[in-house]
């Protein structure tokens, strides 16, 4: 199997271009990617059109594999990510009052918000304030001053790294001593670069974790340690499991026909990946585990798996 390379760091709109040019251009039988939940809704009615199976590595939104039947993704979802953060700062954190704090700009924020917010009222907790900011804001003191304002014990931040770590430090900065919790968003090794000190002490689940024990895992982390001199994060490992199902379901299918390749993806059961076992469900969903990760003396550190 070939793999076709699309660099596509882009403008609104350009996932879609890129899908088409995968398609229509180097006839490829299936497509990997986008990893944001919004670039995915952009690219992947392109592919449902032309009926070639999408698989997301990371993009968490429901919205995504309801846009149609070649629509498929390796990692949970927001309602499952919502639940299991809200859950575990209830419970296990006894955290009563949170703040939101959301990029009313990103789908993948505001549905992930929702979750939380549902979970952890429900459980009987507070939300306290809710405040937004717009993508590539840099700048959160006018919002964390009126959160200060609420007296909360939680910040939850649905949002990606880059803000996780400036808003930590801001956080700091005014005095705020609230748990800053994430979601799968926060996974990056550029965010305790950012982020520094300020970050002890926050919480995030993602979909991998690189203290797995499971013997795939580990012969994964230990050969992209020796290519790459580092550790692999969440997004590395699912963008390599969403790879090999693909080339499972081809093997089992018998041919890079698309409805019997689509076919095959909707039958993947108990899939042996690095990130834990995938089920595809019927809506075309990965049933597998989240991961708790804590930042503790300055180190990203594994707390806890918890099961759909």
């Amino acid at each position: 199997m070939e793999l076709v390379v699309e660099d596509n760091r882009s403008l609104p709109g350009e996932s879609a271009t890129a899908a088409k040019k995968l398609i229509s251009r180097d006839h490829v039988v299936a497509l990997i990617g986008e990893c944001s939940s919004a670039r995915t809704l952009e690219a992947a009615p392109v592919a449902q059109a032309a009926g070639v199976p999408l698989v997301t590595p990371a993009s968490t939104s429901p919205k995504v594999t309801l846009i149609g039947d070649a629509i498929f993704r390796v990692c949970f979802i927001d309602p499952f990510q919502g639940e299991v953060i809200a859950a575990f700062a209830r419970r296990r954190l006894g955290l009563k009052r949170a703040a939101l704090l959301i990029d009313s700009t990103a789908p993948y924020s505001v549905g992930l918000a929702d979750y939380f917010e549902k979970t952890f009222t429900g459980l009987g907790g507070q939300v306290v304030s809710s405040q937004k900011y717009a993508g590539a804001d840099t700048d959160f003191r006018a919002q964390l001053t009126a959160i200060r304002a609420a007296q909360p014990d939680a910040i939850f931040l649905p949002g990606y790294y880059v803000a996780a770590g400036l808003v930590a430090r801001q956080a700091k900065e005014l005095g705020l001593t609230a748990t800053l919790l994430g979601g799968d968003g926060f996974e990056a090794p550029q965010l305790l670069e950012i982020g520094g000190a300020a970050l002890e002490g926050a919480y995030y689940s993602t979909h991998f974790t690189t203290e797995n024990t499971d013997q795939a895992s580990r012969n994964f982390v230990e050969a992209f340690r020796q290519r790459h001199g580092s550790v692999p994060n969440g997004l590395s490992a699912l963008t390599y499991d969403a790879v090999k199902l693909v080339a499972d379901a081809i093997v089992r299918a018998g041919t890079t026909e698309r409805v019997a390749l689509r076919r095959a993806l909707a039958a993947t059961k108990d899939f042996p990946g690095v990130t834990g076992r995938t089920t595809i469900n019927a809506q075309r969903d990965a049933d597998k585990d989240a991961a708790i990760i804590t930042v503790k003396n300055g180190r990203l550190k594994f707390v806890e798996l918890i099961r759909p």
